[in-house]
């Protein structure tokens, strides 16, 4: 395959945040959030240069540690070259170590900015192609999965490769996302989950993930029910003992509410009409925000608006 040509004007990408697990779906569900990060991507004649602003502006490298940076370059090498130099701007909303994909949407706009400024790089890697490259960054799909294809997804792997399937949530959801001030390690949170657990837990997870795929897409009224876990959070309470706190406090006032991905961020999915009395259940120290549902996932966006 020759080397790849690449275009002179820079592509916008924009990718979402994202909600794993959503309680029982340990590692397979994940859900697109209306927040998000913008990200600017012009070749250059020589060398890397990035602009950060927001999230991350005073702790995130800028050189080629950068996990966009990073992501981009594992793209480019799959079509086939590098370029002589990039020019990265980053407006970044989506808050880090909280539990709303942060990496997977670096991940995904590294990605995706990496083919869009590619001549014919949409031949040379299509969109499953996208989502097995991302899980292979990432190390899982969930993040990525519902990153890229927007929505409520499903994500697993079959003989090493990853799938997804998408689906609509129920119009009337709305995610109200609670952000401690404090980040957790994705890998203190995973360190702590135990190498087996008790058959009945496994079983009642599995029907309450096959539920939850019911009462998110068209029964809401179920997802109180549907969002109980027992293989993950309990284990991941020591790590963020107030994030579990507020969940199960949330869960006794009949809220349905989870720990978002590793956490230490809480989701509720609550009707449109209680959001906002929702929203102010938690107290200080958390930072209430009631989102939309991202549609779209991951794209590549005009320049201008």
């Amino acid at each position: 395959m020759a080397g790849p040509a690449f275009r002179a004007a820079a592509v916008r990408v924009r990718t979402p945040a994202t909600s794993a697990n959503l309680g029982p779906g340990f590692d397979a569900f994940g859900l697109s959030l209306g927040l998000y990060d913008d990200v600017v991507v012009r070749v250059a004649d020589t060398g890397l240069h990035i602009d950060i602003a927001g999230e991350g502006a005073d702790t995130l490298p800028r050189d080629e540690g950068h996990l966009l940076v990073r992501s981009m370059r594992r793209t480019f090498e799959v079509l086939g070259g590098q370029p002589r130099g990039l020019e990265i701007v980053c407006a970044n909303r989506i808050p880090h170590g909280r539990g709303l994909g942060s990496s997977s949407a670096a991940i995904c706009a590294g990605i995706l900015a990496a083919r869009a400024v590619t001549i014919g790089g949409d031949q040379r890697l299509d969109d499953a192609a996208l989502l097995e490259l991302a899980t292979e960054i990432e190390g899982h799909p969930d993040n990525v999965a519902a990153c890229l294809l927007g929505g409520f997804t499903l994500a697993w792997t079959d003989t090493g490769a990853a799938r997804a399937v998408r689906l609509d949530p129920d119009e009337s959801v709305v995610p109200v996302v609670f952000v401690p001030d404090r980040p957790v390690l994705t890998e203190t949170a995973r360190g702590l989950l135990p190498r087996t657990v008790p058959h009945s837990d496994a079983a009642a997870n599995a029907g309450r993930a096959a539920l939850l795929v019911e009462a998110l897409s068209r029964r809401p009224e179920l997802l109180l029910a549907a969002t109980e876990d027992r293989l993950h959070q309990d284990y991941r309470a020591p790590a963020m003992p107030e994030s579990v706190a507020l969940v199960n406090r949330l869960r006794g006032d009949g809220v349905p509410a989870v720990i978002s991905g590793a956490g230490p961020t809480v989701l509720a999915l609550v009707e449109d009409g209680a959001a906002d009395k929702v929203a102010r259940l938690a107290g200080e120290g958390w930072a209430a925000n009631r989102l939309a549902l991202d549609a779209a996932g991951a794209c590549v966006l005009p320049l201008a608006g």
